[in-house]
């Protein structure tokens, strides 16, 4: 008892020590001190139900001295213990990648008590295997107990806290071990150099196997936690982080549907910005028609590092659970009163309907009121409103429109027409534009496009650069579809994200703006023309794998006359449905739907867990080597009753690290005797053998000894058999046979 106080009181000062260099100033050690304690002593008392008793209550003393949250709580009427105590924990915990270390512990009380715990839990971990006498798990949680927060924060005495953690393993390896022999010692010696060479080597350092950032479950982005969106477009380039940062966590169906924060349903004649409008209940009906309840599908949101203030769901949203949490904007966009926040959980009801290039083909060009009057999504500009699509007149009313500042949007028109072509079908022209300049029309993908002087950015993406990133794709797509007439906005969010069993990982590089475009009978339906960026569901969209260019040609054929994309030419199939199979790829993006990531592009990530089984791996390597290593070197030798000798330490070196119990100075007959009754395998010609070697007259030793060695290989042979796997591999990472057990 005393030695388990004395050695786990020794690691727990190192522990508090290297974990306290986090603050500064520096707190007082008191309350280190006190949770050293707690953690010590419930290893102290007999029998187990006092040890686990007793341990309770240490944890709830702990709690109460790390995060100010008194036992009491847990009474009745109280105001809670665990809910409190878990976040303040998350809190601390997540703000260590908001903070620099050293932190001041009076600003950041939750990431003191976060301190405070570790010390806690790595003293009761060491002193736990301490009291049980495991040495090798003792040095193991004392390394990186103590060896973890040395790697955190770089600077001060280190060559002293290297000491100090060598000095407090070899103290763990000699108080735990009743008479350490000098293999012992050898043994430990080449597990502590290998350990701190792995350590200390420049070469694992560069590949920050120790470097923290790495180590954490959490997923850190490159300056902070939080990630924020200005959704209205801008076209002057755009800058993903090299590092992906998770935003959202979405539990969804494994269907890859785009997901929503708003829409940029306002043109000012330059760029696309949010305005949405609010609709009437009885606008809302002519809208979205009724949704099937095929069609809805829930999913749970659980916001990760998403500073934003949009109810983020699948397109097309239609309700969630929020409450009066959330405020209804219309357009289906709502807003979470006071914005979202870390760890906050939600549900969202979403429309996805899937209509066939058929049932749209056959959609005529009819729009309510509520689309096309003055503001809303006809507008190419303040004060400017196209006429719809198919009207009579509408070319010679558009070009007396198209003066002045906006002039040359006649010449996108004219770009437009010659896409399209001459159609009745909505449908027919918002395909044609989103295979033009997704996959057809010679467009890339640039994060920072050139621009064409004296022309506004969108129609010098079209008719000049012809580079661009996502805002240019979809804000262009927009236009061109305003001028034809037809009803359109951008919508703006993120891609699906990676799937992941049962839940969408999204980060900020999956954000996105996409079109949306109205339909009679269903709504407002997405498309997506940039390329290489996702693909939706509908077959409906070019974008979609499920849509076939051929059918889609031949289709659209007989309703467009003249155009670049579908036409009457049945050429013109064969030649969409070839280019559509060359869709270029130059424009994906490192992450995304679709993408891939050559070999050469993949960062090599590290975390703990690889440090600890690379660390694991050394250690079970070295005892391995060392066993082998000793056992070799006994054979060196022709004398026939060494080598016996050597065959029986053998033996009882491989069931004592079976745990089977023998006498230290046992003879032959003896050692086979214990063989036989604890594993239950016949030893006696092994016994014989060796005795007969060791024993026997010389003339016959030569033989027995050589007899040993194969009874011995063939007893070792039938003990594995007999034994379970684990037990195997127990057997042969066991340190007992080396002193230290």
């Amino acid at each position: 008892m005393l030695k388990t106080a004395l050695l786990s009181g020794l690691a727990s000062l190192v522990i508090a020590v290297d974990w306290l260099r986090f603050e500064e100033p520096r707190s007082g050690g008191g309350r280190s001190i006190v949770l050293a304690v707690l953690a010590i002593t419930p290893l102290l008392l007999r029998p187990l139900w006092v040890r686990l008793a007793a341990f309770a209550v240490s944890a709830l003393l702990a709690a109460w001295v790390a995060f100010s949250i008194s036992p009491l709580a847990l009474r009745p009427g109280g105001e809670g213990f665990f809910g409190p105590l878990g976040s303040r924990f998350s809190r601390g915990f997540l703000d260590f990648y908001d903070y620099r270390l050293p932190f001041d512990p009076a600003e950041h009380p939750r990431m003191h008590g976060v301190i405070l715990i570790a010390i806690f839990g790595f003293t009761f971990a060491v002193a736990l295997a301490v009291a049980a006498r495991r040495a090798l798990f003792a040095v193991v949680l004392f390394f990186i107990a103590a060896g973890w927060p040395a790697t955190l924060l770089a600077g001060g005495n280190e060559l002293g806290r290297g000491v100090a953690i060598l000095a407090v393993t070899l103290a763990l390896l000699a108080g735990m071990t009743e008479r350490p022999t000098r293999l012992a010692l050898i043994a430990a010696g080449a597990v502590l150099v290998g350990a701190l060479a792995l350590s200390s080597s420049p070469a694992v350092a560069k590949s920050a196997f120790l470097d923290w950032q790495h180590w954490d479950f959490y997923t850190r982005p490159q300056k902070a936690v939080s990630v924020r969106y200005l959704w209205d477009a801008h076209y002057d380039g755009v800058s993903f982080p090299k590092k992906g940062t998770t935003v959202l966590t979405i539990r969804a169906p494994q269907r890859s549907h785009y997901w929503r924060a708003t829409v940029l349903d306002r043109f000012d004649g330059t760029r696309w910005l949010e305005d949405v409008w609010p609709e009437s209940a009885r606008e809302r009906r002519e809208l979205q028609p009724a949704p099937k309840r095929s069609r809805l599908f829930r999913q749970e949101v659980t916001v990760v590092a998403l500073r934003d203030d949009h109810v983020i769901g699948a397109s097309l949203p239609v309700t969630n659970d929020l409450g009066r949490a959330a405020a209804y904007e219309g357009q289906g966009v709502a807003r979470v009163i006071g914005g979202l926040h870390r760890d906050q959980h939600y549900a969202v009801w979403s429309y996805s309907p899937r209509p066939t290039p058929e049932q749209l083909a056959r959609v005529p060009p009819s729009y309510p009121r509520a689309l096309t009057r003055p503001g809303r999504e006809l507008d190419l500009a303040p004060g400017v409103t196209v006429p719809s699509f198919a009207t009579a007149g509408r070319d010679a009313r558009l070009s007396r429109l198209l003066t002045g500042r906006l002039l040359p949007y006649a010449t996108l028109y004219e770009r437009t027409r010659r896409v399209a072509g001459e159609t009745r079908s909505p449908y027919a022209a918002a395909v044609a534009l989103e295979t033009w300049l997704r996959s057809t029309g010679g467009f890339t993908y640039s994060e920072h496009p050139g621009t064409t002087p004296g022309l506004p950015p969108l129609v010098g993406f079209v008719v000049g650069t012809k580079s661009g990133y996502c805002q240019h794709f979809a804000g262009a797509m927009a236009v061109m579809l305003r001028l034809l007439g037809i009803p359109s906005r951008v919508a703006a969010g993120f891609l699906p994200g990676r799937y992941h069993a049962d839940f969408w990982q999204v980060t900020d590089r999956d954000a996105h703006t996409w079109v949306e475009v109205w339909f009679h009978g269903f709504g407002w339906l997405p498309f997506d023309p940039t390329p290489g960026r996702g693909h939706l569901i509908g077959t409906y969209s070019s974008t979609s794998r499920g849509f076939n260019a051929a059918v889609a040609a031949k289709l659209l054929a007989g309703l467009v006359k003249g155009g670049e994309v579908f036409g009457s030419d049945a050429r013109s199939a064969t030649n969409l449905r070839d280019r559509l199979r060359r869709n270029p790829r130059s424009g994906d993006l490192p992450l995304g739907i679709g993408s891939r990531v050559s070999a050469g592009q993949k960062k090599r990530t590290h975390s703990l867990l690889v440090f600890l089984f690379l660390l694991a791996a050394g250690v079970a390597a070295v005892i391995v080597l060392l066993k082998t290593a000793r056992r070799k070197i006994r054979y060196l030798t022709r004398d026939p009753r060494r080598i016996a000798v050597a065959c029986a330490r053998e033996l009882a070196e491989f069931v004592h690290d079976q745990r089977v119990p023998t006498l230290e100075a046992a003879t032959f007959r003896e050692l086979g005797g214990a063989v036989s009754d604890q594993l239950g395998v016949d030893a006696r010609s092994f016994a014989q053998a060796a005795t007969s070697a060791r024993y026997g007259p010389p003339e016959s030793a030569r033989q027995a000894a050589r007899s040993a060695r194969k009874e011995l290989h063939e007893l070792k042979r039938r003990l594995r058999r007999s034994l379970t796997k684990s037990d195997r591999a127990r057997g042969l990472l066991s340190v007992r046979s080396l002193g230290l057990g």
